[in-house]
């Protein structure tokens, strides 16, 4: 099991990465972040997408569709990537992982396979 130290700085080995959050969506508070607060603002970002999957699961629960989790949400700039990944893991139930790629540095497909393995491995 990584702890959320190791798991940031894994997610920040994933080619194209920009910058990586632990993010609580019932306050919106990123409980870590790493990477280039330069380019993109973790804090900000991490408060903002929080009202993204708060909408999603919203919209899920109107639907009644109970039996699905969702895996990941992407968000497509023109120049980024923005994964949100909700923590399935009992003790990570109201987390999500927030991971911001340069579009033109990242291969997708991988950085999907890597973050999933990374929220397997956290231990909140």
């Amino acid at each position: 099991m990584a702890t959320l130290e190791t798991a940031l700085k894994d997610a920040m080995t994933i080619e194209g990465a920009i910058g990586i959050a632990l993010v609580d969506y019932s306050s919106g508070m990123a409980l870590g972040t790493l990477g280039d607060n330069t380019e993109l603002d973790l804090n900000v970002a991490a408060a903002g997408n929080t009202d993204v999957v708060r909408a999603k699961m919203r919209t899920m629960e109107m639907l009644n569709l109970h039996d699905n989790e969702i895996e990941d949400m992407l968000i497509t700039l023109s120049s980024q990537y923005h994964l949100i990944r909700p923590l399935t893991v009992q003790s990570g139930r109201g987390l999500f992982l927030y991971l911001a790629l340069s579009r033109s540095r990242a291969n997708l497909a991988m950085a999907r396979h890597q973050l999933k393995r990374i929220e397997a491995a956290l231990e909140v």
